[in-house]
This record gives structure tokens, C-alpha cells and sequence, in this order.
């Protein structure tokens, strides 16, 4: 696949014109969002660690639980409020240039790899529409900023600029720890190539990595921070049955989900009919995308989409890639359909359980959770408040956009009853129960797979407002609810 000649000459005529518009378009989608408080991880971990460093100088994290990840964001971060002072929307504005910048990078990416031009920025509009990268463009946490860092490394290798490569694969390593994939990949091919020389270079992001988890091991006695963390994202994932699903859930996602089955088949169309896939950019490129979701299958307790968002341009470039060879009708038709249903999935919610932060259900999340703190500070503000996670941290600390002054809160570590029974003894007189789980088809009451889920995933399900006034004596005195999310707030 060539560019043609009409492409060559609108690339000639303007070639800043469509990065402009892409970055803005990243910019400007995201304005309602900017002044979302943060949500879930933000401020379980990446805010609290960079807040640290910001303010104390930390580099190994002391109001959270430290662990592996390297402190590259969470330094980037800190840099950022040194300059404009510490804020919510600055924050989300330092990520948000981030994802416009990683936008720009893809469509170069796209080119290079072989995309005439209006298909390449068809393949930067599915990546900038999709949910999940929508979702997480303006999140304090890591994975997009991955992927940025990836992407460029990528770029930066097929364009042979191998010094250049090095230093984002460094950056990248220094992001997040499963970075270290591409600089392994990269190191390999080179070596394969009998480029032993160039192929020695990519050792170098090893180095700040391994004095990253020296400096972790001296601070904390555990080389990756603490030994739950490592036992839940290392351990724990390989076993068999965890392991098999994980693997089933990436590729569900990756080409099933949120619409990606219309280019999905386009794309096993095209593998048969055009030698493009065949060529040296895609081999790296394809063989890059595959071992970061094998590792991110291997490795990570959650099984979170969010992991798969560094491999999203590679993908959505081959699918444009492949509705591309279609005659313009069908080209036409495939790209809206895929584009359309990008769009709706951002607001729509799938048929299953799933995590909030795959689309803009987390804002529902996070508004309902206002409302809360609101009612909270203006009807118990100096009562003991039973939540778990993220409401206690959340409430605990003002800097997070939740509330004015800290509540006084007792932290459960879930809502099983084994855990809200012992609040009976306790000065606890607010309880705080929110919706985890998304379940229109009601697989959470169906006994054979919460049976599958307790034997795999020591599930126990919350407790009710039955079980409330059993336990506690606790009755319902206000309660929100968002498309389909809810909170609750029971009173002794």
C-alpha cells in the first residue's frame, strides 16, 4: 500500500494541518472532563506518589503502599506543579498533552508503516474515538503515557534512528516496568538481523530500571516495593484458569469488543489478500503487539483493559490498513460502522460485568461519589464512616476533589459480611456502600458462576440492605443513582 499521488500532495501542501487538528481534537473533546475529580488508582496510587515527590521530595512513595512501578510519570507530574502549582485540571491537562501528543506519533507511525495519508488519519480517528483511549486521555496513571512512549520508540526504530530508539525505550522502561518489552523485541530483531552492535544498545534501558528496584529494595526491604503486590500481579495470575481467561478477555477486547469485530474481519480479509502484513515494519510491529499482550496476560492480577492501550495505534492502524483495501463503497461503509460504534461505546455500556474506566461510566462513578461526599460533610461531618476503596481515600483527602475538609473514616477492605459484621462493635454510625459491579444480565445471581468466581477469584458477594439490618441495625437514609451505578448511605 503506497500513498497516492493526491495524498502526496496534500501531505506537500500541508503536513502540519492534520496533527494540528488531531491534537486539538484530543484537547478540545476532553473539556467537560478536566475538573473531574480523580477516580479509582489516580488516587490510590499515581496522585498519592507524585503528591510525595512534589511535596516531600519522595521518590519511593510514603502515603501509598509503594511498589514496582517506576516513578517516570509520577517525576513528569511533579515537574508539571512545580511550574503551575498543584491542581486537578492541571493534572488532567498535563495527561490530556500526553495523549495528544501519542495521537500525532501514531499517524506518523501510520504513514511510515506503509498507510496512504487519509488512511492513516482514518486509523488516528479510531484510536482517538475509542473508549478506552478516550477514557484514559486525561487519568493520572500510566498506561497511555506507555503507550506514547512506545509508540515513538517504535517509529523512531523503523525510521532507524537507533539512538533515538534507545532513549524512548528508556523513558518508556522508566513509565512503566512492562516497557522493558520493547527494547527486549527490539534488541532481538537487530541481533537476529546480525546487527549485534546496534542490538547491544537496547541493554541500555535495563540500567535506570535495576537502580529504580535497588533503590526500592533499600527503602522498602522488598525489590518490588512490598510482597503483596508482587504475589497478587506475579504469582497469582499463572494459574491455569486465570491464566486461559485472561488471555480469552485481551483477545475478546482486542478484537471483539466495542465494535472491533468490524475490523477484525476486514483484517483476516486482508491478511489473505495483500502482502502489506508481510513486510519488515509490520512484522516488528505485529510481533511487538503480540508480546506486550502476552506479558501484560502473564503479569497483572486485575486483567484490566487499560493495560492493552500502549498496543490500540498498532491495532487500529491495521484495521484501517485493512478496511483500506476494501473498493470505496464498502471502505466507506466499514469505516463509519467501526467509527459509529467507537463513538457509542463510549457512553454505551457492554452486555457484562467490566471496569468503569473502559468508558465514561467512571464519570458517572465519580459524580455519584460527589453527591455522597456532599451529603456527608453536610449531615456527618464528624461521624465515624465505614467505606472501602476508593471512597475512603477519597474522602480521607481533600486534594483528590471530593471534600472540603477530611471525613472520619474507617476503611473495609470489601463489603463481604465477614468484614461489616465487626463494625457492630465499633463507633461506627454511617456506612457507605457503592455499585462494583455492572450486571444487566444478572450473572452476579447466578449461583454456578459466583460458585466459578469464589473456587478462582475468592469472590464473596457484598452485603444487602437485609443483611445491613441483620448486622448492623443500619437502615437506608439516602441513596443516588447514575445509568445504572448507584451509592447508598445506611445509618445505625
Amino acid at each position: 500500500m503506497t500513498a497516492a499521488p493526491a495524498d502526496v500532495r496534500m501531505q506537500a501542501r500541508n503536513p502540519l494541518l492534520a496533527p494540528a487538528a488531531i491534537a486539538l481534537l484530543v484537547l478540545l473533546s476532553h473539556a467537560a472532563f478536566l475538573t473531574l475529580p480523580f477516580y479509582w488508582d489516580e488516587l490510590g496510587q499515581f496522585v498519592p506518589a507524585s503528591l510525595d515527590l512534589f511535596q516531600r521530595g519522595a521518590w519511593i512513595p510514603r502515603s501509598t503502599v509503594a511498589n514496582v512501578h517506576p516513578p517516570g510519570v509520577m517525576a513528569y507530574l511533579a515537574a508539571v506543579w512545580s511550574i503551575t502549582g498543584y491542581s486537578i485540571p492541571v493534572t488532567r491537562l498535563a495527561m490530556l498533552a500526553l495523549a495528544a501528543a501519542g495521537a500525532v506519533i501514531a499517524l506518523r507511525l501510520a504513514i511510515r508503516m506503509g498507510l496512504p495519508s487519509r488512511a492513516a488519519i482514518l486509523a488516528t480517528a479510531f484510536l482517538v474515538v475509542s473508549p478506552l483511549f478516550f477514557a484514559q486521555s486525561t487519568m493520572a496513571a500510566l498506561d497511555m503515557p506507555a503507550m506514547v512512549f512506545l509508540v515513538l520508540a517504535l517509529l523512531l526504530f523503523l525510521e532507524e534512528r537507533i539512538p533515538a530508539a534507545v532513549f524512548a525505550c528508556t523513558v518508556l522502561v522508566m513509565v512503566k516496568e512492562t516497557g522493558l518489552v520493547a527494547p527486549a523485541w527490539f534488541g532481538a530483531w537487530l541481533w537476529f538481523e546480525r546487527r549485534r552492535g546496534e542490538a547491544l544498545w537496547f541493554l541500555v534501558p535495563v540500567a535506570p530500571l535495576i537502580i529504580w528496584l535497588i533503590a526500592l529494595d533499600r527503602g522498602t526491604g522488598h525489590l518490588f516495593g512490598n510482597a503483596a503486590f508482587t504475589q497478587y500481579n506475579v504469582w497469582y495470575p499463572l494459574d491455569p484458569v486465570r491464566l486461559s481467561l485472561a488471555l480469552l478477555r485481551r483477545l475478546y477486547y482486542l478484537f471483539a469488543g466495542s465494535g472491533h469485530w468490524i475490523g477484525a474481519i476486514a483484517l483476516g480479509i486482508a491478511l489473505r489478500r495483500t502482502a502489506l502484513f508481510r513486510t519488515r515494519p509490520w512484522r516488528i510491529a505485529g510481533g511487538l503487539a503480540i508480546a506486550h499482550v502476552l506479558l501484560v496476560s502473564v503479569l497483572g492480577g486485575a486483567v484490566l483493559e487499560r493495560y492493552l492501550v500502549p498496543v490500540l495505534p498498532t491495532l487500529y492502524i491495521a484495521f484501517a490498513a485493512a478496511i483500506w483495501q476494501y473498493a470505496p463503497r464498502w471502505r466507506i461503509l466499514n469505516a463509519a460502522s467501526l467509527a459509529g460504534a467507537l463513538l457509542i461505546a463510549n457512553v454505551v455500556n457492554p452486555p457484562y460485568p467490566f471496569p468503569w474506566e473502559n468508558n465514561l461510566a467512571y464519570s458517572d462513578f465519580v459524580t455519584l461519589d460527589v453527591q455522597a461526599a456532599e451529603y456527608l460533610q453536610a449531615h456527618f461531618p464528624k461521624t465515624k464512616i465505614a467505606t472501602m476503596f476508593p471512597l475512603a481515600p477519597a474522602f480521607r483527602r481533600p486534594e483528590f476533589g471530593y471534600v472540603r475538609q477530611p471525613l472520619n473514616i474507617r476503611e473495609l477492605s470489601d463489603f463481604r459480611a465477614a468484614n461489616v459484621a465487626p463494625l457492630a462493635r465499633e463507633n461506627v454510625e454511617v456506612l457507605v456502600l457503592y455499585s462494583g459491579t455492572w450486571d444487566p444480565l444478572g450473572l452476579m445471581q447466578n449461583k454456578k458462576w459466583t460458585d466459578f468466581l469464589r473456587c478462582y477469584y475468592d469472590y464473596e458477594p457484598p452485603v444487602d440492605a437485609n443483611e445491613l439490618r441483620v448486622l448492623l441495625g443500619a437502615r437506608s437514609v439516602a441513596r443516588w443513582t447514575r445509568h445504572g451505578q448507584w451509592v447508598e448511605i445506611y445509618e445505625r
